[in-house]
């Protein structure tokens, strides 16, 4: 009896060691493809690097691959091919979800040694091998670790040189001193509209992203000089792709914090096929406190939001993707019925906003040959902007004051050809068909003529043609270029821009390289801008901005990049942006330009004979992830500047002369399956520039009124923040867990966003931008 005893213990002792030393592990599986052709290549190695035993796999006939039990952290994964160089790449391996990669490799010309990238050295290369200066890729994790980018790629992007907040309450941002209206969002290679909750109309940013990093692949950000494949945008581009869901095992993400819940599912539709779904939803946090009666200040706030990608693969008719995002966001405020309590002039107001956006896509991706494959997509894409405000007079009338409703429909079909010749050269062709369809209404009580005005009462059609060829040859290892042109056509007032794009890549040496890009490029006005109404005093009614042109401006960029160590870079560039054509107020005494505008529609009277400038230099010094350790020194020192037919050199709003941000984090394995992180993000930049406020006519029409003569004299104080991330994860087996906690403005400095005139008090009030906001999150991946 004692022997069964003493074996049974030892039988308990045995198993809970076996338990609860088991090492957590996770499927690491992909597709590796050649870069251009996006053809899968079979009989390539893929290890886990460092990882003993060796862990590894070989490609299929198609290039898909299959590694188990990879321990879950941070890994290396190495992939090697013959003919082709070898990659290397971070993966954060986690025990809730399995990782599904597609790695794209580029074949080497010289076809001798292989020529080993270092682990991450590809990382600020771009996706796009045809876009070689001011691009850089950026990667989901990113949006998730960065402090305060709340999985928000724009937010995010500050951390980057030449990107600035235009308003920390959003995610707005200036490039290079360029208005955010400049910004192009693309998502699977076809343009998107903006894609973010309480968004303004004529604007590219707003209050929280609709798009879920749960769908987000790694994606490309260009701040200059694009590619020929890029057009209409002055500013940059953010160019999304999008993830395919899990097609061999059902997973779920579910979250809750602060800005909304999620949930996300994904999985194949049936074990024999390679199909799959990939859908996240979220509804607002702060919809459900509300309805709980807890008080989250005098304005009601919603939104909510989905977004998929749906995966449906055919063995001979090619390869199927439905994919979009909808949102619908709102905000109503009822006015203060007793005047006692009017402390500000808003209190007085009934305001109700709505934004409501959404896209859906079809793509059809078919390969015709070994080396040459035809992507087509279908898109149908709107959005609808409202807002009205009425005053309550001292007898608690309500008295209009302000509406506008703007809706506009899209439907784009594009097509692109990729074709690749051989190892050295490769091209890429495609055209988009864009067919606009517009609602503008605008009325507001215009103060200084005392009377309700319409300048905007339209329903309209446009349609676009953009048309693009770019040709990309190596001629040798060290040596690149690419040359390209874009075509952009608005076939209502037959605006036709040629936009030729050329940019150079040369290797000093295994370690450092450098680039010179050029581009001309062009982007069409707010289509608001072109329906302006003008009332002549026979009482007839003319378009005076119907045949405007578009703006249009020369980007040159020169850069130089030096690999400090296998993880350490450095990266320089200088630019220069020559701005043209620019439509501005057909005033001579008026500084009205749309290179200021972020939001709205600006309804003067236009001429394309605006002009502008930006230049500056940019430093970066980004660690890549080592030892679970990240860091980016972004640095940028600049010039914004612009011209109206006042003949008057200006700053841009946008021109704070500097702007410096540090961006960091590190990660600890604080017990088995715990990981402690911790980001920090610092940024400090040259204040914007303000219009003087004219008192005296303020006080006479009660409103805020601006000194036009003095515009863009005024320069706020410099502006300070700290952000700062701290995260705990688990992995248990089949789940992670993490809970996080997002201190944005943790100093809360009090950082002066403007001044307005407050009829209330009778005088000039300042407003200062986010104060301290912490944001908590609890994700569950399993």
């Amino acid at each position: 009896m004692t022997q069964f005893k003493l074996l049974l213990a030892s039988a308990l002792v045995f198993t809970s060691a076996t338990i609860f030393g088991q090492q957590l592990t996770q499927t690491v599986r992909g597709t590796v493809v050649d870069k251009i052709s996006k053809i899968g290549l079979p009989g390539a190695t893929v290890v886990i690097v460092n990882s003993e035993p060796l862990l590894g796999a070989t490609t299929d006939p198609d290039g898909n691959f299959r590694i188990s039990q990879v321990p879950v952290g941070t890994q290396i994964l190495k992939i090697s091919f013959v003919g082709y160089k070898d990659v290397s790449t971070n993966l954060i391996v986690n025990s809730g979800k399995e990782v599904v990669i597609n790695v794209p490799v580029e074949e080497d010309i010289t076809q001798l040694d292989e020529i080993v990238i270092r682990p991450d050295a590809e990382k600020n290369k771009p996706l796009n091998e045809m876009a070689v200066v001011s691009t850089r890729t950026f990667s989901v994790e990113e949006t998730r670790k960065f402090a305060a980018a709340v999985n928000d790629p724009a937010r995010a992007a500050v951390s980057f040189a030449g990107v600035v907040s235009t308003d920390d309450g959003n995610n707005q941002i200036s490039i290079r001193g360029n208005s955010p209206f400049g910004l192009l969002w693309r998502m699977e290679g076809v343009d998107i509209p903006n894609p973010n909750h309480f968004a303004a109309v004529g604007s590219s940013g707003g209050g929280i992203s609709i798009l879920s990093s749960q769908l987000l692949a790694n994606s490309d950000f260009s701040t200059g000089a694009f590619a020929a494949e890029y057009g209409n945008a002055l500013a940059g581009v953010f160019d999304l792709n999008l993830r395919k869901g899990n097609n061999e095992k059902r997973e779920y993400t579910l979250q809750a914090g602060v800005l909304g819940m999620d949930v996300a599912a994904e999985g194949p539709f049936s074990k024999n096929y390679r199909g799959s779904y990939l859908i996240n939803y979220r509804y607002s946090t702060l919809s459900i406190l509300s309805k709980m009666g807890v008080n989250i200040g005098d304005a009601v706030t919603n939104f909510q939001d989905l977004s998929y990608n749906i995966y449906l693969p055919t063995n001979r008719f090619g390869n199927f993707s439905l994919f979009g995002f909808g949102g619908l966001s709102d905000q109503m405020q009822e006015a203060k019925r007793d005047s006692t309590k009017w402390e500000f002039e808003y209190e007085r107001y009934n305001s109700n906003y709505f934004s409501n956006t959404g896209a859906a896509g079809f793509k059809h991706a078919y390969t015709l040959s070994s080396n040459t494959y035809l992507q087509t997509t279908v898109m149908l894409s709107g959005n609808d902007h409202g807002y009205e405000e009425d005053r309550l007079d001292n007898d608690y009338n309500p008295r209009f004051n302000y509406k506008q409703n703007y809706v506009t429909r899209k439907i784009t079909v594009s097509s692109v050809l990729n074709h690749k010749f051989n190892a050295r050269s490769a091209m890429r062709s495609g055209v988009y068909l864009n067919r606009y369809s517009y609602g503008l209404n605008l009325r507001y009580r215009d103060a200084a003529l005392n009377q309700i005005v319409q300048p905007l009462d339209s329903k309209m059609h446009a349609n676009t043609i953009q048309a693009f060829s770019q040709w990309n040859y190596k001629v040798s290892e060290q040596f690149s270029f690419n040359t390209g042109l874009h075509t952009l056509l608005l076939t209502n007032n037959n605006t036709l821009s040629l936009e030729p794009r050329a940019s150079v890549k040369y290797d000093l040496t295994e370690q450092q390289s450098f680039s010179v890009g050029y581009g001309l490029h062009s982007q069409m006005q707010p289509i608001g801008i072109y329906e302006t109404r003008t009332e002549l005093a026979d009482g007839s009614v003319t378009l005076p901005n119907k045949n405007l042109g578009f703006n249009k401006a020369h980007h040159i960029v020169a850069g130089y990049d030096r690999s400090l160590s296998r993880y350490l870079r450095i990266k320089a560039e200088t630019y220069y942006q020559h701005l043209y054509n620019i439509a501005v107020s057909n005033d001579s005494s008026s500084p009205v330009s749309t290179l200021m505008s972020e939001w709205g529609y600006i309804t003067d009277p236009m001429v394309n004979k605006g002009v502008g400038r930006n230049y500056g230099v940019e430093l970066t010094l980004e660690q890549f992830l080592h030892n679970d350790l990240y860091f980016l020194l972004s640095t940028s020192f600049y010039n914004s500047e612009y011209k109206a037919l006042d003949n008057v050199w200006r700053n841009t709003r946008f021109n704070g002369k500097h702007a410096i941000s540090f961006t960091a984090g590190k990660e600890y394995n604080w017990k088995k399956g715990r990981v402690f992180g911790l980001n920090m993000r610092t940024i400090y930049t040259g204040g914007f520039w303000e219009t003087p406020i004219d008192f005296t006519r303020s006080v006479e029409l009660g409103q805020t009124q601006y000194i036009e003569a003095l515009a863009y004299t005024e320069k706020l104080p410099d502006y300070f923040r700290t952000d700062i991330r701290i995260s705990m994860k688990r992995n248990r087996t089949h789940t992670t867990s993490t809970i996080s906690l997002d201190l944005q403005n943790a100093t809360n400095h009090k950082n002066l966003g403007g001044q307005y005139f407050e009829p209330q008090s009778g005088k000039i009030e300042k407003w200062y931008l986010l104060p301290l906001l912490p944001i908590l999150s609890y994700k569950v991946e399993f």
